[in-house]
């Protein structure tokens, strides 16, 4: 069989200006499932709105730093050309692995907050939770942790500790989109 690994051009990505090489590996199956998910339920909503929806797609946020989020959600279509997106996205959503967390948590989630992406989420699918931040004054602020209960671990919950749970995230980019937590891992479990 032949590896296309080395057949195909190098992905990268610039972070603070040092190139870091992306695996070309088919994403796990887990992680790649959730980026799906996602994508169709933002595509869903935005199909009639003038944001688009993109994924794999070089986002230029300055000279020296170049990602490609796992989604991301665009309402300036002048920063898109051809090639990439040159500026802001107004919603970046990154899939944690374990190859990439370190970055999506620390410069990544840094160079988002200073280039004014307005809302970031980040995703980890063994925990099956989306934390969503928003941005104030160029730094990201958590406002609030969003986990895929299973039905009988709310059952066991108190009253109260069910009352608190929250089992829809509403996107801040419209106020009639909200996104229930159980739809973004449909069909996730039992892949590693």
């Amino acid at each position: 069989m032949d590896n296309f690994v080395f057949k195909e051009p190098s992905r990268i990505e610039l972070v603070e200006g040092k190139t870091h090489l992306l695996s070309y590996q088919p994403y796990a199956i887990q992680h790649n499932r959730i980026r799906l998910r996602i994508l169709s339920i933002f595509e869903a909503f935005l199909e009639k709105m003038s944001c688009i929806v993109l994924d794999n797609t070089d986002v230029y946020l300055n000279k020296d730093n170049l990602y490609i989020p796992d989604a991301m959600i665009v309402c300036n279509r002048s920063i898109l050309h051809d090639d990439a997106v040159y500026g802001s996205p107004d919603l970046v959503v990154e899939v944690l692995s374990p190859s990439t967390a370190k970055n999506d948590r620390g410069p990544k989630m840094r160079h988002y907050a200073e280039a004014g992406v307005k809302e970031y989420w980040i995703v980890t699918p063994i925990g099956k939770t989306v934390e969503v931040y928003y941005n104030h004054d160029g730094r990201f602020d958590i406002d609030a942790v969003y986990t895929d209960f299973s039905d009988h671990d709310l059952e066991l919950m108190n009253d109260d500790d069910r009352r608190d749970v929250r089992l829809e995230i509403p996107v801040s980019l419209y106020d009639d989109f909200h996104v229930k937590v159980k739809d973004i891992f449909v069909n996730t479990d039992g892949f590693q």
